[in-house]
């Protein structure tokens, strides 16, 4: 995972509610376990037309969004299954932050253990945001995790709250083996005094 940090970037637009997490990576590509690759495969349905070519009708594919790393997106985003193939499809497109008012509870957590900032907002935060992109398509924000604020062109500051766990993990870049790995030390010098204690746990290789 990468460190997160302040940046800004074009943010696009989505304004769909109870987008579930089969639109966001339909079954039919759920056949890799590695986390790369799936990015082509984001929105599918949406973004592509039954022969295979870009729908120019879809919200990701207006120009104005190419190379988006924010996605402002309507409520209950990540609803569904608990696929964690969701946020891995999500971040090997680029986008490592999304707004909304509210998300499906495991699909927030795994946005965290893979690099992905979801930031709450209310509701009419949430409708100023998309407004003030829709205003001036292709407009960069700020998304600043240490302060915790975003930051519009116009102005605008808004605070968000990130529970102190995870703003630490995110912005080390953290998942939660390389968490676990900080930790090496103690948990050998642990197996090594259960070895000591219990040698029968232990049988020789």
């Amino acid at each position: 995972m990468q460190p997160y940090k302040k940046h800004s970037s074009v943010a696009a637009v989505m304004n769909r509610s109870n987008v579930d997490t089969d639109q966001i990576i339909a079954k039919q590509f759920l056949k890799k376990v590695e986390r790369t690759g799936f990015g082509v495969h984001l929105f599918h349905d949406w973004r592509y037309l039954e022969d295979g070519s870009d729908n120019p009708e879809f919200e990701l594919n207006r120009p104005e969004f190419k190379g988006s790393k924010i996605l402002i997106a309507g409520d209950n985003f990540g609803c569904g299954s608990s696929r964690e193939h969701a946020p891995w499809s999500i971040a090997d497109y680029g986008f490592n932050t999304i707004i909304s008012t509210s998300y499906a509870d495991i699909f927030f957590s795994n946005c965290f253990k893979n690099g992905i900032l979801p930031i709450i907002v209310d509701a009419e935060t949430l409708q100023a945001l998309m407004d003030e992109v829709e205003a001036a398509p292709g407009i960069s924000i700020t998304i600043d995790l240490e302060n915790q604020v975003i930051q519009t062109p116009a102005g605008k500051e808004v605070a968000f709250d990130v529970d102190p766990f995870r703003k630490e993990t995110l912005s080390k870049g953290l998942d939660d083996i390389g968490w676990t790995l900080k930790f090496e030390d103690k948990i050998s010098e642990f197996e090594a005094k259960h070895k000591q204690q219990l040698p029968w746990l232990w049988p020789s290789a």
